[in-house]
């Protein structure tokens, strides 16, 4: 997940290098239902594009799509945590802690129980 991690990092550092026009995008996209459904298109298109690149490093299926669509996830709900609190500067922050925060909740569940049934 590290390497999935670091490239949405990458991706948040691009983003908050001109805020006030992701936020604008973003206002637009929101209000307009045929954008965001282009918005979700384009976010698929990434998580595959990410499983490849996993698959092409030796990560087989369905480990590299699960990475992949995880690391959108957490890309998503970073995205809106910056773009809706002000004074949140580090897009690529926020996404390496809520990558930390899955990760150490995985494991806690794992270690804890022992079993998957421990995630329910």
């Amino acid at each position: 997940m590290g390497a999935v991690g670091a490239a949405f990092e990458a991706a948040g550092a691009v983003l908050q290098e001109n805020p006030e026009r992701v936020r604008l995008r973003d206002a637009i996209v929101s209000a307009h239902a045929e954008l965001r459904e282009r918005e979700l298109i384009k976010l698929a298109a990434l998580a595959a594009a990410v499983a490849s690149a996993l698959r092409d490093r030796g990560i087989p299926e369905p480990t590299a799509s699960l990475a992949a669509e995880t690391g959108v996830a957490v890309f998503k709900i970073a995205f809106v945590r910056w773009i809706s609190e002000p004074g949140q500067p580090d897009l690529p922050g926020i996404i390496r802690e809520s990558m930390r925060e899955l990760g150490g909740m995985l494991t806690d569940r794992l270690a804890g129980a022992g079993s998957p049934s421990a995630l329910t």
